[in-house]
């Protein structure tokens, strides 16, 4: 059997694009011989220095939201191990996006117990001097690292021409593909990585995420 392809994937699990983003890729390992690798990156680490540039609905936002679940998801991850990841997305994003109860702590609860985490992770929301912080900033540099600056979540990286990992930012699609759909989609990707010189393809975006499909 050939090795699957890996794709590596950072996320914060407040973004609701990010969200969209792995439900297409997990679309994909379905029609395709991909492995997803999932990794945390933090939308609070990626602003904290530009406080002051952001809208105060945005600043509000990081402020009461962002930092209570990344600080679970890499609690986890550090005492559970990287296998849990995927299913805690997963659970987050469903009760966060899909249900629309938003990041409370009791959504972020809700979401320990259907990944089978224990329940004692909650403690971790409100650590601000949290236990593994360090740990978080690694994994959210590691992905900044190969994309580059002024980007968001998710970041993917994927194999391009010469075998090496290319990073994008994105794609920021929605609805989230399905079937050949997501393939046609992870072929382009596989495509324009393939070029060396690629960078960017863009256009605003004139709807919002929709989450009807999952």
């Amino acid at each position: 059997m050939s090795e699957k392809t890996p794709v590596d994937f950072w996320f914060d699990p407040l973004c609701p694009w990010a969200w969209m983003t792995s439900r297409w890729v997990l679309e994909v390992e379905k029609v395709r011989d991909i492995e997803v690798r999932w990794h945390i990156m933090s939308l609070a680490v990626l602003n904290e220095d530009k406080v002051d540039e952001l809208p105060e609905q945005y600043r509000e936002m990081l402020a009461t939201h962002a930092w209570k679940p990344v600080r679970v998801v890499t609690a986890a991850w550090q005492k559970h191990g990287a296998d849990v990841l995927g299913p805690l997305y997963t659970a987050l994003g469903t009760r966060f996006h899909n249900n629309g109860e938003g990041p409370t702590i009791e959504a972020i609860a809700g979401a320990l117990a259907d990944a089978g985490l224990p329940a004692d992770l909650i403690d971790y929301a409100d650590q601000e001097d949290f236990e593994f912080d360090a740990e978080l900033r690694a994994s959210h540099k590691e992905g900044i690292d190969k994309v580059g600056q002024e980007v968001g979540t998710p970041v993917i990286a994927v194999p391009g021409a010469d075998g090496e990992q290319i990073a994008f930012f994105g794609p920021v699609v929605t609805p989230a593909p399905k079937g050949e759909d997501a393939a046609r989609l992870w072929d382009g990707t596989l495509a324009v990585a393939s070029v060396p010189g690629f960078y960017e393809i863009k256009r605003t975006r004139t709807k919002g995420p929709d989450f009807s499909n999952l």
